[in-house]
């Protein structure tokens, strides 16, 4: 039965990023008029993340702030700061918090997001970071001022974008990848060679096939690296970029199904968010939703988590969920490029490069024939008109044969 507000019990939300806010603004805007709380484990109001690698940290814009103070108050959301969960009582329907007490809910939402993974057996030198939230980036911005050369080690998407923020303030870089391009695992080899000549054209010494052996340090304080060729790099600051992990530690003893960490990890959903433990939700990159396709993935795209909040409170409340087909979708502003991607491209994919100017360029990415996905760079017009074929799953032949 869906809450209302003659149920004492409160829908509880645990992570109070992205994912968490928009489902608490979803489930008012779906009506429902009963207690809300967001629990976040930061002592700032939640903000928004996508600028924290680039214009924070070049130090264009302070605040990422998604929603004032008083709009908790005015729609009645019960915002507690500097919170962690630390464990669930399924059973009891109760949140365990690290100052001991417990919290008890109706629904339980979980969208606590993704940590970065570190790399073992590094010394713990000043000048050395992870981006995860607002703490690291401000710190990463403090240092960035005084830096003389960085390194940054994985060129995924906060890789690449961190090393063309800190070309773009003028300081060298060298960005190193174990896999053979930038964007690789993502976006494949072929695609990821066009971003390695656009950061090759920006001035980053780029090495790829290459990783960190160890780094190297000064009273404390890093000074360079050794990479896994041999080779030795001077950095005074040094960013380790290397992927996330779902935040489910919490949830370990809980009951609620869990994907194996070799799937990408997450708690285990169905295609509206609804976990394995009745009242138990997930929401945003740590859920590991159904797809069309019979698998479970999570999707860790900034689009994703209001889509999916959408439908999550559709669900609690037993409202009818949004018909329309729903088509991810990705950007990553990388020095005066927007890279955008439609749909789901994979490595695997069949790619068919279209269109590069040097610079700019679009590819069509298919299985078995049919258009999955379409990457583009510096043209939003080219792959924004692709979102109904993917959505039907056209033949990709239809976009190659010509006008």
């Amino acid at each position: 039965m869906a809450p209302s507000a003659t149920n004492p019990a409160p829908i509880v939300i645990v992570g109070a990023g992205l994912a968490g806010l928009r489902t608490a603004e979803e489930l008012r805007r779906a009506g429902y008029e009963g207690a809300l709380i967001l629990l976040g484990d930061e002592p700032r109001l939640p903000y928004d993340r996508p600028p924290l690698s680039k214009q924070f940290v070049r130090g264009e814009t302070d605040d990422t702030t998604l929603r004032p103070a008083e709009f908790f108050t005015e729609k009645r959301i019960d915002l507690r700061l500097d919170t962690e969960a630390v464990g669930v009582d399924t059973e009891a329907r109760q949140v365990r918090l690290a100052d001991g007490s417990t919290l008890g809910y109706d629904q339980l939402i979980i969208a606590t997001g993704l940590r970065p993974r570190r790399l073992p057996d590094l010394p713990d030198l000043r000048g050395v970071h992870v981006l995860r939230g607002h703490a690291d980036a401000a710190a990463l911005r403090t240092e960035l001022a005084e830096a003389t050369t960085a390194l940054v080690v994985g060129a995924g998407f906060i890789g690449c974008e961190l090393a063309a923020s800190f070309r773009t303030r003028g300081l060298p870089v060298v960005l190193i990848e174990p896999q053979p391009t930038p964007l690789a695992s993502v976006l494949g080899a072929q695609v990821g060679a066009l971003v390695a000549r656009m950061h090759g054209a920006e001035g980053v010494d780029l090495r790829c096939g290459t990783g960190l052996g160890t780094l190297l340090a000064d009273n404390g304080r890093v000074r360079g690296a050794v990479l896994s060729d041999g080779a030795e790099v001077a950095a005074d600051l040094v960013v380790i970029g290397v992927g996330s992990r779902p935040v489910t530690e919490w949830l370990t003893e809980s009951g609620i199904a869990l994907a194996d960490a070799a799937a990408g990890g997450g708690v285990l959903a169905d295609e509206v968010g609804r976990t394995s433990v009745e009242g138990v939700w997930a929401v945003g990159d740590v859920a590991a939703w159904l797809h069309r396709t019979g698998q479970r993935k999570r999707i860790e795209h900034w689009t994703n988590a209001g889509e999916q909040a959408r439908l999550v409170a559709c669900a609690i409340l037993g409202a009818a969920a949004p018909t329309a087909a729903r088509v991810p979708y990705f950007w990553s502003d990388q020095y005066d490029v927007k890279i955008q991607a439609l749909g789901t491209p994979a490595a695997t994919d069949d790619v068919h490069l279209v269109v590069d100017d040097g610079r700019r360029f679009l590819a069509f990415y298919a299985q078995d024939g049919k258009l999955t996905g379409v990457v583009g760079a510096g043209m939003t017009a080219q792959v924004m008109k692709a979102r109904a074929k993917i959505a039907a799953g056209a033949p990709v032949s239809e976009l190659l044969a010509p006008s």
